[in-house]
């Protein structure tokens, strides 16, 4: 995840509930999928288990980039000052 992505989840992440959730579970399942890159072999069944887990975190990093593009478009506009909003016009 970006500096940024970081940045932004630590901000809002302490109000926004649904957004400090799902950023959880995507270091739960990093640290479950750690594990499987550790291993050396893994069974039929073990591949089944990581490919569902890499299916669930991106499910979830899909959700968060949904949210985090709101907070970047918030980000955007604090950032804009009066004489920035002439040299856009």
């Amino acid at each position: 995840m970006e500096q940024r992505d970081l940045e932004l989840i630590e901000k809002y992440g302490k109000d926004d509930l649904k957004l400090r959730k799902l950023y959880d579970e995507h270091l739960d399942l990093e640290r479950q999928l750690e594990s499987y890159f550790e291993k050396s072999y893994l069974t039929p069944q073990d591949q089944l288990e990581r490919a569902r887990l890499k299916k669930m975190k991106l499910k979830g990093r899909d959700e968060i980039e949904i949210i985090l593009s709101k907070y970047r478009k918030v980000e955007g506009c604090r950032s804009i000052t009066p004489a920035k909003q002439n040299d856009r016009l």
